[in-house]
């Protein structure tokens, strides 16, 4: 049931993954309501969304490899919600620091940009999330063309080095979290790497047909 569940099941399966990704935000709704995110909620909220979103990104890294190793092919229907998700939080992390921690003082936003390096290469993992995000529907996937669509969205990788790179330079001393999220990216990216290089081995390994086999080019003139 587990490896083939039927449509009912996997839409169940899909809410469950839904409500989860949700708790997070909800929490952090609640704690500011409440008042009790600590001495600095500002600052509380930032990260929090900064982690998820990071979290986010590396499971949607994480559903091709536990597909591959587990044989759950139905777990490929969650990585666009998780994408998406993923997208959201970092949209988050961005409102609360232009928002509610630089009340949307353009120069200052523009000058951190420009001059602090771990602000500049989390606002390109965000701006590079927008056209994944604007794309990861089945309409666009049509227009585009599976192989388009999959270059596109192979900027995942890129992308997800970017928000680990964020983050070390951001918590600049105490690097042992960072330092994790960077040891999964890793293995994500190396597994894939290992596989596709199998891939050509095992394409490499094939041998040409035969001569009897290959069928003759007919060579067009121009007239």
């Amino acid at each position: 049931m587990l490896r083939t569940p039927s449509p009912l099941a996997l839409n169940a399966i899909k809410a469950l993954v839904f409500v989860l990704c949700l708790i997070p935000a909800g929490q952090l709704a609640l704690g500011w309501q409440t008042d009790t995110l600590g001495a600095n909620p500002i600052e509380t909220l930032t990260h929090a969304t900064g982690d998820w979103a990071l979290r986010l990104l590396l499971l949607t890294l994480a559903v091709t490899p536990l597909r591959r190793l587990s044989g759950l092919h139905w777990l490929l229907r969650l990585r666009r919600m998780l994408g998406l998700f993923a997208f959201a939080y970092a949209l988050g992390h961005f409102a609360v620091w232009i928002w509610l921690d630089l009340y949307l003082d353009w120069p200052a936003i523009a000058r951190d940009i420009l001059e602090r390096p771990f602000v500049t290469v989390g606002f390109a993992a965000l701006v590079l999330m927008i056209p994944l995000a604007a794309t990861s529907n089945t309409f666009a996937i049509r227009r585009m063309g599976g192989r388009r669509w999959q270059a596109l969205h192979r900027a995942t990788y890129g992308i997800a080095i970017l928000g680990v790179l964020h983050f070390w330079w951001l918590v600049k001393a105490d690097v042992l979290e960072p330092l994790v999220y960077a040891l999964v990216l890793a293995v994500l990216l190396g597994l894939r790497a290992w596989w596709r290089e199998q891939e050509r081995q095992r394409q490499l390994s094939v041998p040409p047909p035969a001569k009897h086999l290959q069928r003759p080019v007919i060579r067009i003139m121009p007239k």
